[in-house]
């Protein structure tokens, strides 16, 4: 059912939500202006969006802010916005091929990734906070018996989401989830590249039962919506997900305006450690390649650096290599393709330009490196393969989101954490050995916020996501992540 030919003709027939939804109601920019959405598979025109700017904010601010002192949401028992929550899962997967295929004509992933894996994913984590939300406690403190003191989390008011474009929907949903769970309104920016699920999602969370301005979404440029948000008075949190530097603009924005909490999950250059020890070479080198290879490496926990003790270093390159071959992109509506498109133009220029960077410095080209043309679009890179990567190479420093691997060999135990913990970022990292001491004691020296052990990228809704250093300290997924939508209250009582 699922073959090229399905998708194309589903795509031919999708239509796409392109204004903001502010109080319930879908509405043009006050401006009147917008912009155009592109198919990055094949440089085509889907649909020009509504740009927001400062006056929608405010538009959409408000709105949250008077859902949020005024009307039923904040207040629902949390039983009956489990309900909600409940529901809005049921409708992402009853809309399952709609969504996945938003995404993959909005970015370039391959629909079925989004169809197998996002998809699900997102509805995944509305289910879980919503069946988490009825079994919370607040607390009583230990005070002496003249005194009741309670400990209560209170939804924090209004917040602003700003998601990223390489999972579209699945970062709302991490987002959204335990900010609604909590009781908050929310005012959701998505990426200027990739808008409608983020539109389709907030109109499936109507039907489900959410009320009207408790969920708005204002598309629109990092430059104008983005910042208009951040330095917007009346949020009270906002929650970004995305490169450091719009990271750094973001805490500016803060401190610029109402010293609003700032949560960020910001860029990655995630190590990946592989001893001589590791008894599975194969599925090591078939892990790497996923690591740095899947969704075309526009991931932030990606495994973009590679160290390999040094006696099977050149056996496993083989692998690796042999491996890279299955990562070939091709039309993301192709169920056979395992890559799909760049996001846009721009992104593919930045990839390629780090890759010449490497060239340059030294690096060995082993594989890839080349932009390809295809179905009338060059949003397409090879898998791409650099050994004796060197560390101070920028290839082994900076972040490229894309399908660029750094490769480089170590000799001991100490050289391989001292080289995976010479960096600014500090988001994940993943370790291979079939010796459970050196696991156990890499895994703890090593500054990630998730240690992957004998995989990559071990991710759940139960675990927290999320790093240090200049990978951020926000935390998305887990219990934990209802510490960003909520705020402490102490009340005590005397008695007499």
């Amino acid at each position: 059912m699922y073959d090229l030919a399905y998708w194309q003709q589903q795509a031919a027939r999708q239509t796409f939500l392109n204004n903001a939804l502010i109080g319930g109601q879908f509405v043009a920019a006050a401006s009147g202006a917008t912009f155009d959405s592109i198919n990055p598979a094949t440089n085509r025109l889907l649909a020009q969006v509504a740009a927001c700017a400062d006056a929608d904010v405010d538009h959409a601010v408000r709105s949250a802010r008077q859902a949020f002192e005024h009307g039923p949401w904040a207040r629902m028992a949390p039983a009956e916005r489990k309900r909600v929550l409940l529901r809005m899962a049921e409708l992402i997967m009853a809309h399952r091929e709609e969504l996945a295929l938003l995404d993959s004509l909005n970015m370039g992933k391959p629909v079925m990734d989004a169809y197998s894996i996002d998809v699900p994913g997102s509805a995944q984590v509305f289910a879980w906070y919503g069946e988490a939300l009825d079994k919370r406690y607040d607390q009583v403190a230990p005070t002496a018996s003249n005194a009741v003191a309670t400990i209560t989390r209170e939804a924090l008011g209004v917040v602003a989401a700003v998601v990223p474009w390489n999972f579209p929907l699945d970062m709302a949903a991490w987002k959204l989830a335990p900010a609604l769970a909590a009781g908050n309104s929310v005012v959701l920016k998505p990426a200027e590249q990739s808008p409608f699920s983020a539109l389709r999602l907030a109109q499936l969370a109507l039907e489900a039962g959410l009320p009207e301005g408790v969920l708005n979404v204002v598309p629109g440029l990092g430059e104008q919506a983005g910042r208009a948000l951040g330095l917007h008075g009346d949020v009270d949190c906002l929650v970004f997900t995305g490169s450091t530097q719009v990271g750094k603009y973001f805490m500016q924005y803060s401190a610029q305006s109402n010293l609003k909490q700032v949560w960020l999950e910001c860029g990655g250059k995630s190590p990946n450690l592989v001893f001589e020890d590791c008894q599975d070479l194969d599925l090591a080198a078939e892990k790497a390649a996923f690591g740095i290879f899947f969704n075309q490496g526009e991931v932030c926990s990606a495994n973009s650096r590679l160290y390999v003790q040094r006696s099977i270093h050149d056996e496993f390159i083989e692998r690796l290599q042999a491996k890279a071959r299955h990562w070939q992109p091709g039309n993301p509506l192709d169920p056979a393709s395992r890559a799909g498109a760049i996001v846009d133009g721009e992104q593919a220029g930045r990839i390629l330009r780090a890759i010449g960077q490497a060239q340059e410095q030294g690096a060995k080209l082993v594989c890839g490196g080349q932009r390809l043309n295809l179905g009338g679009s060059d949003n397409f890179i090879e898998p791409t393969i650099f050994a004796g990567v060197g560390p101070q190479m920028d290839l082994a420093r900076e972040e490229v989101f894309g399908p660029v691997l750094a490769v480089s060999a170590f000799d001991s135990e100490e050289q391989a954490i001292a080289l995976a913990n010479d960096s600014v970022y500090g988001l994940a990292a993943s370790v291979w050995s079939d010796d459970l001491n050196r696991a156990h004691r890499v895994a703890k020296r090593l500054k990630a916020g998730t240690v992957s052990v004998n995989t990559v990228d071990a991710l759940d809704v139960t675990v927290p996501f999320g790093g240090g250093g200049q990978s951020g300290f926000g935390r998305d997924l887990s219990l934990h992540s209802f510490d960003k939508y909520t705020q402490l209250k102490t009340t005590w009582i005397q008695l007499r």
